[in-house]
């Protein structure tokens, strides 16, 4: 399981006691809106020297001081947006697809009990995007799973603003547990945790166990926990536009 901070455009490439759900919607709430991109543009990093938090020391019972902000801040939002590779409608793979898809839906479901997520039909109006696909080796190591970020430049109904875009791929050759404990550790990158424990019993941790994790531990829920008390990525001035203007997002793009 691997993660990654792309340098910007900018960017950084790469339960006994439960800790309550985070920001959670009732259930008979209204469901909030993932209106589409209409354009994006690189993103203005401060000239000001500004590396974003200072480090933060270990926490009891958690691993905080395992986690890496961006020069922004933490990359966390109010409320996510999802999309999830579909499945193909038909062909030999669509056993595979159908497991590989239900194994992330499960790993999805899981962490929608902790924080605000909609799921969403167009990559267009996502900050996360879940691919069917095998990370490339990197460093001539494999992984069956990566999550890359990249802070950019939204327009959404209007308005610009700075979102955490992530970019997670996990790997359908694996046991259908295995591809679910890949994509809950590999969500909980994108969802702002940018490091790793260093105890297996934590779904975030640097290396799987012998079983696969399908559920967060009190320590990883501690951590989430705490990375939302927190502020996250600090608006910076608006960059002026290339001259070309902001390149509009074709359709299907992601």
């Amino acid at each position: 399981m691997a993660m990654g901070f792309k340098a910007p455009r900018l960017a950084l490439a790469f339960a006994l006691v439960l800790v309550p759900a985070i920001g959670a919607r009732a259930a008979d709430g209204p469901e909030p809106s993932c209106p589409v991109a209409m354009a994006v543009r690189p993103l203005a990093i401060p000239a000001d020297g500004s590396h974003g938090p200072a480090p933060i020391p270990a926490g009891p019972g958690d691993y905080r001081g395992q986690l890496q902000p961006t020069r922004l801040g933490w990359p966390t939002l109010k409320h996510w947006c999802v999309w999830i590779e579909p499945v193909s409608a038909s062909g030999p793979g669509l056993l595979w697809d159908q497991r590989w898809f239900a194994a992330v839906d499960g790993a999805l479901a899981t962490w929608e009990q902790r924080l605000p997520i909609t799921r969403v039909n167009s990559p267009q109006q996502a900050q996360i995007l879940l691919w069917r696909r095998k990370p490339p080796l990197r460093h001539n190591r494999a992984s069956h799973g990566r999550a890359e970020l990249e802070l950019q430049e939204v327009q959404r109904n209007g308005h610009w603003q700075i979102e955490p875009m992530v970019s997670v791929a996990i790997s359908p050759g694996q046991a259908q547990p295995a591809i679910q404990a890949t994509a809950l550790h590999e969500l909980g990158h994108a969802f702002g945790l940018w490091g790793h424990s260093d105890q297996s019993g934590d779904v975030m941790a640097v290396a799987p166990g012998a079983k696969p994790l399908l559920q967060l531990s009190p320590r990883d829920l501690a951590t989430l926990n705490w990375l939302y008390q927190q502020p996250g990525l600090i608006p910076t001035p608006a960059a002026a536009p290339p001259a070309a203007g902001p390149t509009p997002l074709a359709p299907g793009a992601n």
